[in-house]
């Protein structure tokens, strides 16, 4: 507004301040950094390496939380480092008649486990995410979501009975040897 008013005055009576005026540079008050410098930063805070664990008994229902899991993250643009299951754990429940040790029935059940880690979450699209996840979670099935383990990462790897076992042969046979 004031430099229209400045163009009106200068070609009405030409003078030589008013030419000053117009061709001087203006101090906007801020420094002029290229958008590439920010585009790598984000606005918001962003979390770390976090781990989302699945658990429940039937593998079937599991399995198809964990492809919506995935695809939850994909749509809201959080990346998905690594998924992977567990090997499940078996429990055998025995169920006894009142004041006796005779069983009544036997149960085995098996508890499936599937881990998704996810890398530089951030802060605003966690709370969304996780109440998502709440909102969608099926009967049965438990979630769990904390921060990197490295714990976690070593239960992935099932080990190798067959070279534990050579292992241990060899070891005694080194013993008898001395």
């Amino acid at each position: 507004m004031v430099l229209n008013f400045i163009k009106q005055i200068a070609l009405l009576r030409p003078c030589s301040f008013a030419r000053k005026i117009l061709s001087a540079k203006f101090y906007t008050g801020s420094l002029y950094e290229p958008d590439y410098l920010e585009t790598g930063k984000s606005k918001f805070p962003l979390l770390s390496t976090i781990n989302v664990q699945i658990r429940g008994y039937d593998y079937p229902v599991l399995e198809c939380y964990q492809a919506f899991v995935h695809k939850l993250a994909d749509i809201m643009q959080i990346d998905v480092d690594n998924g992977w299951p567990l090997p499940p754990q078996e429990f055998k429940i025995q169920k006894y008649k009142t004041g006796t040790t005779t069983i009544i029935s036997e149960y085995y059940l098996k508890i499936y486990e599937r881990n998704l880690q996810m890398l530089e979450v951030p802060s605003i699209k966690y709370s969304v995410f996780i109440r998502v996840l709440e909102a969608t979670l099926p009967q049965g099935v438990t979630l769990n979501i904390d921060t990197y383990d490295p714990v976690l990462e070593e239960k992935r790897y099932i080990p190798d009975k067959e070279l534990i076992n050579l292992k241990s042969t060899l070891d005694t046979l080194q013993k008898n040897k001395t």
